[in-house]
């Protein structure tokens, strides 16, 4: 039986040759695939200036507080990241892609991924033949993931973008949720769009709209960071405007969620989340 092409879309910088080389690899050759590096556009945090982004907007994302992630502002590794993001979903559109399968570069496939996506893909539009969000991998930071059935769940809060897919639908509502004007990191803005964020403000400018799922155990793992790095981290912090967010009153609930992303992320380099450095999680 033969597998049916997928559209896949690779998110990758134009320096980062050595990883691209290493994903034409292990690529499946049933799949379209596209890198971004292939692509013009401000994605390089090492290269953007955040003062002439034409046609984006920066949200002012840091938030007073105990959380290291949102206590401080946006990298410009992750304004190049998030707009990467956005410009495959405009591609997977253009080409009418039903699924859009998005990588980032230090995605790790296991032997005969496309034979099994194409099974789990089967068995999820079995399922909810209406589903838009499907993480092919990810880092649960709660316990609020509801079985479905074996192999599959409704995520809980999730960070890690490195595999995911979206059909058509789900193209549709994230590229209407008007991401581009106000840019946040893009593992922040998926659960935000699947259940109600931690952040009183991140609910309000993001409202839930997606029907989402991932499967457990992941298909799709990630080199871990002390061997592949980290584009998005090593990058500089970009100077807040206050111009970039209409002014939100009223620091957001103390929630799990984000008792466990401080827990995750409190020291950066040397906490463990269940034997995975939260180094590994951005």
């Amino acid at each position: 039986m033969s597998t049916p092409r997928m559209n896949a879309y690779v998110v990758n910088l134009k320096r980062r040759a050595d990883r691209r080389a290493r994903m034409e690899r292990v690529l499946p050759a049933t799949w379209d695939v596209q890198f971004t590096s292939d692509w013009d556009g401000p994605m390089d945090g090492q290269a953007i200036d955040p003062d002439d982004l034409p046609g984006f907007g920066l949200y002012q994302w840091e938030l007073p507080g105990d959380n290291p992630w949102w206590s401080r502002p946006l990298k410009l590794g992750e304004i190049g990241c998030a707009i990467s993001h956005w410009m495959c979903w405009q591609r997977a559109a253009a080409d009418a892609a039903d699924p859009a399968l998005i990588l980032e570069d230090d995605a790790v496939l296991p032997d005969h991924c496309a034979a099994r996506l194409q099974l789990h893909l089967a068995r999820l539009s079995a399922i909810d033949p209406h589903w838009d969000l499907l993480y092919l991998g990810r880092w649960a930071l709660d316990d609020a993931d509801r079985t479905v059935t074996k192999g599959l769940v409704r995520p809980g809060f999730s960070y890690c973008t490195f595999g995911y897919l979206l059909s058509a639908p789900g193209l549709r509502k994230v590229l209407g949720c008007g991401f581009e004007r106000a840019l946040i990191p893009v593992d922040e803005l998926l659960p935000a769009l699947y259940l109600d964020h931690p952040r009183e403000d991140i609910r309000s400018l993001y409202p839930k709209r997606l029907r989402a799922y991932a499967l457990e155990p992941s298909l799709i793992t990630q080199l871990p960071k002390d061997e592949a790095g980290s584009d998005t981290e090593a990058s500089a912090f970009v100077k807040p405007r206050p111009d970039w967010r209409a002014d939100v009153t009223g620091a957001p609930a103390v929630t799990e969620v984000a008792r466990q992303l401080t827990l995750c992320h409190g020291t950066v380099e040397s906490t463990a989340v269940a034997g995975r450095p939260a180094s590994a999680l951005r």
